[in-house]
């Protein structure tokens, strides 16, 4: 066979041609680089950035199987942008599509947290830092609030999916109800309407409609069958979840049996191995936890000082929860029995970072070949699709929290029925930020300047702020 650009070799409806006969490996390593290196913004920046690039651009897969990937991944718990990436590099290049996709995906977050976590250690609160960090914040939140725009777009097909993430959100920020119940709930309402043949529920994962047009399936490499290595049998997906399920807990029980359970890198590890299986909706979700268990129970950080991660990972590229390696890195750092602190720093934060991101690749080995298997099942299908439009509600949440932290200095807890709410305090407006966010939005809504620029001069001009005013 020629070879030819994938943009133009459309497979045919149903064609199980080996798409590394179609897409070359070194293919697949650039575009991935490519994708892990413009990954900001969170988990609703970073799909927007795969949904780009793959779908819109090289056209490698459709708009239904990526929104029918996303679906599952929403279901798991750990980042599910990393996840959906070894989803789509598992259904192009097989088993080391899935591992390239999903390795780069969180190297160069692995790389930027932890020269931060070295420089902060060290050097403490670096006010050349600060105002860089300062002006990239301003970015993100418009970047977030863009690339929820995009994926509403993409996710909202009528008036019954926008009401459901309009619900999601009012449940998850006015009510406080918990992730796992808002996706419990959409998976009933989608799976029963579908059932049904409610044809709200059978569309929403369809076409692009009104909001653009989408890819069709057919019309990318990737084609609308199934890949034969994506119909393995039982045998390997419990071979290669086996391996993955010894590497993820293999160091935890080695460290465990060598060291003991009151050293600190067998907390790391236990730990944060429990974090990988109670993580459902994001981030966010989960690090208060983190917070509360890294200051009160284990002394791993001062208070103040999970907000201070908390912005490296808004301002790296890589998945959101990538936090979790400067908590151990600090951790190791302040504990580091007989090693040099900066060498233990090092090791925490890489413990942390293995025992976090190894189960991902578990879940998909093991889930994504029965996904597959279930794509045309219409109630299941459904049922996906309608998590997906609460979703959008969820993430619109995680939004709106960031722009209160943002925009505004001071965030008071007030009771509303009986219910804790974030109020700003309106007279804490912080308005460089403010003007600068309000510059960003400009650029990335009316100008459609691209991530890159945006991070590039918010950043500068976070930089130039400090050297001339000094404070913010």
């Amino acid at each position: 066979m020629n070879e030819r650009s994938p943009t133009s070799m459309a497979a045919p409806a149903g064609a199980d041609t080996p798409l590394s006969h179609r897409i070359t490996f070194s293919d697949a390593v650039r575009v991935w680089a490519r994708v892990a290196a413009l990954s900001f913004g969170g988990p609703a920046g970073q799909i927007a950035v795969m949904h780009r690039i793959l779908v819109e651009e090289k056209r490698w897969i459709g708009e239904n199987r990526f929104l029918h990937a996303l679906n599952y991944c929403m279901l798991l718990p750990g980042p599910e942008a990393q996840q959906l990436a070894v989803y789509i590099g598992w259904l192009l290049h097989k088993t080391k599509g899935g591992l390239l996709a999903g390795t780069l995906f969180v190297l160069p977050g692995v790389v930027c947290i932890m020269a931060l976590s070295v420089i902060y250690a060290v050097l403490g609160d670096v006010g050349l830092v600060r105002g860089i960090f300062f002006g990239l914040k301003a970015a993100v939140l418009a970047i977030v609030l863009e690339a929820v725009v995009r994926i509403g777009k993409r996710a909202l097909k009528n008036n019954v999916m926008l009401a459901i993430a309009a619900v999601a959100f009012v449940a998850i920020f006015f009510v406080h109800v918990p992730f796992p119940m808002i996706v419990l709930g959409a998976a009933v309402i989608g799976f029963v309407g579908g059932r049904a043949g409610l044809q709200p529920f059978l569309v929403a994962g369809g076409h692009g409609g009104s909001h653009g047009k989408a890819v069709p399936d057919a019309e990318t490499a990737l084609g609308t069958g199934v890949p034969a290595h994506a119909r393995p049998p039982l045998a390997w997906s419990l071979r290669v979840s086996a391996i993955f399920l010894l590497l993820w807990l293999g160091p935890t029980l080695a460290l465990f049996l060598f060291l003991g359970g009151e050293n600190v890198f067998t907390d790391i590890a236990v730990f944060f191995s429990k974090m990988a299986v109670v993580t459902f909706g994001g981030a966010y979700a989960v690090l208060a936890y983190v917070a509360q268990q890294a200051v009160e129970t284990y002394h791993w950080l001062q208070p103040g000082e999970m907000l201070d991660g908390l912005g490296m990972a808004e301002t790296t590229p890589g998945p959101l929860i990538m936090v979790t390696q400067f908590v151990g890195f600090m951790g190791a750092f302040r504990a580091p029995g007989a090693l040099d602190p900066l060498v233990a720093g090092i090791l925490g934060g890489l413990l942390t970072t293995w025992v976090t991101f190894v189960p991902c690749f578990l879940w998909i080995f093991l889930g994504a070949p029965f996904i597959e298997g279930l794509r045309g099942n219409k109630a299941l299908s459904a049922a996906l699709a309608t998590i997906t439009a609460a979703v959008v509600g969820v993430v619109l949440n995680l939004a709106v929290w960031f722009a209160l932290h943002v925009l505004f200095r001071e965030v008071r807890e007030v009771s509303i029925f009986g219910i804790p709410q974030d109020v700003p305090m309106l007279d804490s407006v912080n308005v460089l930020s403010s003007l600068l966010t309000l510059a960003a939005l400009v650029a990335v809504f009316r100008f459609k300047v691209g991530m890159i620029p945006v991070l590039a001069v918010c950043s500068a001009a976070g930089l130039a702020l400090y050297l001339t005013v000094g404070v913010f």
